[in-house]
């Protein structure tokens, strides 16, 4: 595929407007509580029915953090009290036990993630007795051949860490960085040294981690573009196999730990796009691929390799390799997929526990896709992947006429059309280097729910 990239900012400020990431469609704006623990339990017996056997997919998530950052919108729990973990990691391993016994033994976990929060967080040795109890359970990989990643906080990565989760099967490192400025790490309260972040990195190339992906955020508090530059020079000069980039959203009102950001500090919107174009040239140059959605990748790892293929897929935890798996989600608001619906967990602590300790699955939400969901799914999943759509395959594969199910939809693509972001013909769709950035716009076009114009809130595209 064609992996060019061309920045318009006229184009980029007319398009910039609040929409969905696509980690889920429908996304989680349309979960609803008429959606049951016994509907999960539904689903999950009927997934064990398929022939060949889906693997699985498992996450897990750990929210606790020793600090908080000001920037983050995540499920978190920040305390300085690591027996915090010790009731959580109990519900945790009794869910586990839940969930394993919903799935055929015979299904092998393919893909194993731990988000947070910061997993590392805990314990070594609870982080030993967690991977034993998911061993229990599932079935995991006794070989290498899988993807288990977990996030990393270089600044909670203790002497051995990174060797514990070598041995138990991690193969993959997530790390948060940011930025490396002290007036913009000291402005959001996460300060970390370049050093401890390298550390990190290198070792874990020595301990054989087969990817490791650092996340920077543009937007912040004081930065520019000569200041992000720097930490982009450093960052490249480091290497690592995957980058994820993403726009800081200021959001305050839902956000509490935002209301530490003033406005005032914030980069202004030319700024910002001066920022995210810097970083598209810089980070090209430098030889990495344009993934999609704010990710990027050295041309020979796993992600770029998929995007070729045509095998690439998007689920709650960005892209992926994995599109056959069903996705069981553990943990407090923890998302999942199985079969044709999606569930969420409950969101609190005391609900999480409640739930368990009564001799239930935590489940508080979630969603049964109907045919027009799916199918609307297929669509958005494509072009956020692969930034085209085969018309044939879709008619093919749901049993529709395209032209015919999507007219209002091909008629809103005219204009992107004439605004150079994507070429139409009788049997496509085809992002053009201008749309890349803007791929979110062009999915919301097929996006159901807001065409029924369902006021909801989301961060700005760019």
């Amino acid at each position: 595929m064609n992996h060019q990239i061309i920045f318009d900012a006229e184009l980029l400020r007319r398009y910039d407007k609040s929409g969905p990431r696509y980690t889920s469609y429908p996304t989680a704006v349309q979960f609803h509580t008429n959606f049951s623990e016994t509907d999960y339990r539904a689903w999950a017996k009927r997934t064990n029915e398929a022939l060949p056997p889906r693997p699985l997919s498992l996450y897990f998530h750990l929210p606790f953090c020793d600090t908080v950052c000001f920037y983050c919108a995540c499920n978190k729990v920040v305390t300085k009290d690591r027996k915090r973990a010790s009731p959580y990691l109990d519900r945790l391993h009794r869910e586990i036990a839940m969930q394993g016994e919903l799935f055929d033994r015979a299904r092998i976990v393919e893909q194993l993630h731990w988000g947070g929060g910061t997993p590392t967080f805990i314990s070594h040795e609870e982080i030993q007795e967690l991977m034993k109890i998911t061993r229990e359970h599932f079935r995991l990989r006794d070989d290498d051949l899988g993807e288990y990643g977990i996030e990393v906080d270089p600044r909670e990565v203790r002497p051995e860490t990174l060797a514990l989760l070598r041995s138990l099967g991690f193969n993959r490192l997530s790390m948060g960085v940011q930025d490396f400025e002290p007036v913009v790490q000291k402005a959001v309260n996460r300060i970390q040294s370049e050093a401890e972040t390298f550390a990190v990195l290198n070792e874990a190339r020595a301990l054989g981690f087969r990817s490791v992906s650092m996340d920077l955020i543009y937007g912040l508090p004081y930065q520019t573009v000569e200041s992000f530059g720097r930490t982009l020079d450093k960052i490249i000069g480091a290497g690592p196999d995957r980058l994820s980039v993403f726009n800081y959203a200021h959001l305050p009102e839902m956000f509490k730990p935002q209301r530490r950001i003033r406005a005032e500090d914030l980069p202004n919107p030319q700024e910002k796009l001066n920022i995210l174009q810097l970083t598209i040239e810089r980070l090209t140059k430098a030889g990495y691929v344009y993934i999609g959605m704010d990710h990027f990748a050295r041309p020979d790892d796993e992600l770029a390799v998929a995007q070729r293929n045509g095998t690439l897929y998007r689920n709650f935890q960005g892209y992926s390799t994995h599109a056959e798996c069903d996705l069981v989600a553990m943990g407090m608001t923890a998302i999942g997929m199985v079969g044709d619906c999606y569930s969420q967990n409950q969101k609190t602590m005391d609900d999480y526990f409640a739930a368990l300790d009564a001799g239930h699955l935590p489940v508080m939400r979630g969603i049964t896709l109907d045919a027009d969901d799916k199918l609307r799914r297929a669509i958005i999943t494509q072009l956020i992947c692969h930034f085209s759509l085969d018309y044939a395959r879709i008619e093919r594969d749901h049993g529709i006429r395209f032209a015919d199910y999507f007219a209002p939809e091909l008629r809103d693509l005219q204009s992107m059309q004439q605004d150079g972001l994507l070429s139409l013909d009788a049997g496509s769709i085809h992002v053009l280097p201008a749309g890349k950035l803007l791929i979110r716009n062009i999915c919301m076009v097929f996006d159901r729910y807001l065409r029924q114009k369902q006021e909801q809130r989301y961060s700005k595209v760019i």
